[in-house]
């Protein structure tokens, strides 16, 4: 079901939801969180379907602010979407122009759940700085995407810059796979010092430059980033060690090899990951990612330092 208010308030939202539900039989039973989608006009049904699909892991209200024009008059239209049309969430689409066309806590306060977590997720645009946006000092957790910005790599170095607890990015989501197999081999192999590591990967992904900082955050070995052409997202991972190289090469998008010393070579499913994938491990999560935390500060300071130091 979807109803359409144009030229309405926030506060004739709320009552048209809560009189959907008494007629209609609509609740909100089991919603454990709200998510609030701040995004850009002509992006919203992307970031909807997203939504959605991650809903169905996380039941949950998703207000989405997409910004109108400020050069128009003021007023504020918006659309509510529950039943087939919103997976297994509520969705509220708010669209202010005017003086309301700025995102701000004012026109989702009265939409919020009661006494459950806020999910803020900026999938364009990578805000100053997360935490202290009128959303984002009311939200548990801060999502970014800096795979979406023009140039990926200023803005991963942006919110290494304006990081504070409950910040994340979907760059660091993609690795997730990539994290656990390298942990894996770590734990299996030898004792053995890594000496050197070398990243290849996509030059348009700031997955590629999070995994090589977390490397080297972890290991403190020399560290070399490989550009791959853009769109093909991280390809090779190299674990140098004097007594034979670990490797894991994905040549496609799907499946990986694994090298090691002493062992045939093995095939892993390592898929890319959908955008709803890596938005339902998020909202799994409330708490700050302490390693995130730790890699998208010093991390990737060291491996810029590191960086000017051999010149590259």
């Amino acid at each position: 079901m979807i109803v359409n208010l144009p030229g309405t308030t926030t506060s004739k939202v709320s009552k048209k939801i809560m009189a959907m539900r008494e007629e209609g039989g609509v609740v909100t039973l089991g919603r454990v969180l709200t998510l609030v989608v701040l995004t850009r006009v002509g992006f919203e049904e992307e970031n909807i379907e997203a939504a959605n699909l991650a809903s169905r892991e996380h039941p949950c209200r998703i207000i989405v602010l997409s910004e109108g024009s400020s050069a128009e008059a003021t007023r504020l239209d918006a659309q509510i979407r529950v039943g087939g049309d919103a997976g297994a969430s509520e969705v509220i689409i708010l669209r202010g122009y005017g003086e309301l066309a700025t995102q701000s806590e004012s026109l989702v306060s009265a939409l919020l759940l009661p006494d459950a977590p806020i999910v803020a997720w900026w999938p364009h645009g990578v805000p100053d700085k997360a935490s202290t946006t009128s959303i984002g000092r009311i939200a548990h957790r801060r999502i970014t995407d800096s795979a979406n910005e023009p140039d990926p790599r200023a803005a991963l170095e942006h919110i290494s810059a304006t990081y504070a607890g409950g910040d994340t990015d979907l760059a660091w989501t993609r690795l997730t796979h990539w994290r656990i197999q390298l942990a894996a081999v770590l734990d299996q192999v030898d004792p053995e010092p890594v000496t050197a590591v070398t990243v290849e990967g996509a030059a348009d992904s700031p997955s590629t430059f999070l995994l090589a900082a977390w490397l080297y955050c972890a290991l403190g070995a020399p560290i070399r980033v490989v550009d791959d052409p853009a769109g093909t997202g991280i390809r090779r991972v190299v674990l140098e060690r004097d007594g034979g190289n670990v490797e894991l090469v994905r040549p496609g998008t799907v499946e990986a090899f694994l090298t090691q010393p002493g062992q045939p070579e093995q095939r892993i499913s390592l898929p890319r990951r959908t955008l709803q994938d890596c938005l339902a491990e998020e909202l799994r999560r409330l708490d700050p990612d302490e390693v995130f935390g730790e890699v998208i500060t010093d991390g990737l300071a060291r491996l810029l330092e590191h960086e000017g130091a051999a010149g590259v």
